[in-house]
């Protein structure tokens, strides 16, 4: 069996074959089996967050240098009990590989009508990217001060803090 048959059969874990086999497992290959399976979930969310950074910025307009980095926030998210999770709008776009200035400087609260805040979602929101964000802020919790950085020619996504 070569590795893309094992994918196949893994992809489908509750089959009467696969939960047979996992039952035959000791709990210590289990612990291993589900802390690689987790790693390459981040992983995979990863990708996911690279490839539609990617997109967001083949799509914007060609206005001097091609964007090398993409960053973003983090939002805290007083619904779920005050978590923190990263924000799934694109912070900046870097022509180079310095990191801009991502610090708040300056907060200005305004009433937002009724309406607008889900008007403003549906006009800028990518779907997968948010729930790739919001996947991988789950496996791997961020900190206020993170900021996870997405280098467009080479897919890797890394997180700095500020």
């Amino acid at each position: 069996m070569n590795h893309t048959e094992l994918a196949a059969l893994l992809a489908e874990p509750t089959t009467p074959l696969m939960r047979a086999a996992l039952r035959e497992l000791p709990p210590k290959a289990l612990e291993t089996l589900a802390s690689a399976a987790e790693q390459a979930t981040a992983q995979g969310w990863r990708q996911v967050i690279a490839d539609r950074a990617r997109a967001f910025a083949d799509a914007q307009p060609d206005a001097g240098p091609q964007p090398v980095t993409a960053y973003f926030t983090t939002m805290e998210d007083s619904g779920s009990g005050a978590s923190v999770s990263w924000s799934p709008f694109i912070a900046a776009l870097s022509p180079t590989e310095d990191m801009p200035d991502l610090r708040h400087t300056e907060t200005t609260a305004r009433m937002v009508p009724f309406g607008e805040t889900a008007q403003a979602e549906e006009d800028f929101a990518d779907p997968q990217l948010a729930e790739a964000l919001q996947r991988l802020a789950v496996l791997d919790p961020p900190a206020h001060t993170d900021v996870p950085c997405v280098h467009l020619p080479t897919s890797r996504v890394t997180r700095v803090r500020t």
